[in-house]
């Protein structure tokens, strides 16, 4: 059985995750992060792309003020192995790559299945995660990663948080192009629940 997927938007209004010049932190306010780190500690596995790691370098541990909160698997998904040995996912993470692996730091790297892309397939992905017992699996970017996992359908749930702020068209958006030629094809979510997350908004759907 494959890992529940869940996908985590913090974004301006418009869907933005960052400036053209890749400025992001922070869109959203301290109180939609703290529930972000609260949703990474609820998950077996954390995911993002190569791009996330060289544009942000990013730890993806879950850090709560005044709690040990259990630490995810973290995984990148790196078609070409461009992680720096420098980063910080180049220690005691899981590397899924779509060529010969070679040694990054002290991760894991893994060779799977591309996809006509060249990019590690999704599917392949998430039979991996299953191989390492992970039930549970929270993308938290890039574009492109969100798109891909969209486009084919394995996406189960979205957990949203909106500033109440505007980028506009030349601003980085959260998914990437899903290549859609009608409307009637475009991936549905139903809607479960709405509430404030300080001066954010937090929205949560589910596939239909």
């Amino acid at each position: 059985m494959r890992p529940r997927v869940t996908l985590k938007l913090a974004t301006s209004l418009d869907g933005k995750i960052a400036m053209a010049s890749g400025e992001s932190q922070w869109i959203t306010g301290e109180a939609s992060r703290l529930q972000g780190h609260r949703l990474r500690a609820s998950h077996d596995a954390i995911l993002v792309g190569i791009e996330t790691v060289l544009a942000d370098d990013p730890q993806l541990t879950a850090r709560i003020a005044g709690e040990e909160p259990k630490q995810p698997l973290r995984v990148v998904l790196d078609s070409r192995l461009r992680t720096p040995s420098s980063a910080k996912l180049a220690h005691n993470a899981l590397i899924l790559t779509a060529v010969e692996p070679r040694q990054i730091g002290t991760s894991r790297v893994v060779r799977i299945d591309a996809d006509s892309n060249g990019r590690p397939a999704v599917g392949a992905v998430l039979a991996a995660l299953a191989g390492e017992g992970i039930q549970s699996l929270l993308i938290e970017g890039g574009g492109r990663v969100a798109a891909s996992f969209i486009q084919a359908g394995l996406v189960d749930i979205i957990e949203w948080f909106r500033a109440p702020m505007i980028l506009g068209d030349s601003g980085r958006s959260g998914i990437a192009a899903l290549e859609l030629t009608k409307l009637s094809d475009a991936p549905r979510f139903r809607r479960l629940a709405v509430q404030p997350s300080g001066d954010d908004l937090w929205e949560r759907y589910e596939k239909v």
